[in-house]
């Protein structure tokens, strides 16, 4: 049973802000599947899909992204599973906006939820997608600039990448990564939908 865990902040001062990309994705795939959000471990949110082929829980870690590795961990505990049945989604600011790639495992880049997520399953051999949200005006800060709401005008093309990110994880889902990464690590103009 794949658990995908979304990266973000928990509270409403943090909704719709670039690093809060993976909160947003996993919220829309578990509209999709009509799933509800429950409390989870660790502290988190989870939302289950029992009557789909695979089964999936759908995670949003509730400790801050530095934090984000204990309350996956913490999931992959409960329900048994091991680091190659994960896949994390999050916001990466040097891929441009829309920009999705996907591997099976890899390093952190520097990212610190992705980080700490290693730090706690001690391993880099898990699944993540990394959404481009650009990394604003050169030279300014980038705490900032992920932690700022995505600006008015840019926000109907967010929930269209929202979307895109979505339909690549339900691929992940149900063809696997390989054909997820074929398919989906592109330009965002060569895939983006019409």
């Amino acid at each position: 049973m794949p658990l995908l865990a979304g990266l973000g902040n928990p509270g409403r001062a943090y909704r719709d802000t670039p690093h809060n990309i993976g909160f947003s994705v996993v919220e829309v795939l578990a509209e999709r599947a009509g799933a509800a959000w429950k409390r989870g471990p660790g502290p988190s949110r989870i939302a289950e899909v029992r009557n789909t082929a695979p089964p999936v829980i759908f995670l949003k870690p509730y400790a801050y992204m530095n934090r984000s590795g204990a309350p996956i961990r913490a999931a992959l505990e409960r329900y048994s599973m091991t680091a190659s049945e994960l896949l994390v989604i999050c916001d990466d600011v040097n891929l441009p906006l829309g920009q999705l790639r996907l591997r099976l495992s890899g390093s952190a880049g520097g990212h610190k939820g992705l980080m700490s997520v290693i730090e706690e399953l001690d391993t880099e051999a898990f699944a993540r997608m990394r959404i481009g949200v650009g990394g604003g005006d050169p030279g300014a800060d980038l705490t900032d600039y992920v932690l700022r709401k995505f600006a008015h005008a840019l926000q109907n093309r967010v929930r269209q990448i929202v979307e895109h990110a979505a339909e690549a994880a339900e691929c992940f889902l149900q063809e696997g990564g390989e054909r997820a990464m074929n398919r989906f690590n592109r330009d965002w103009e060569e895939t983006k939908p019409l």
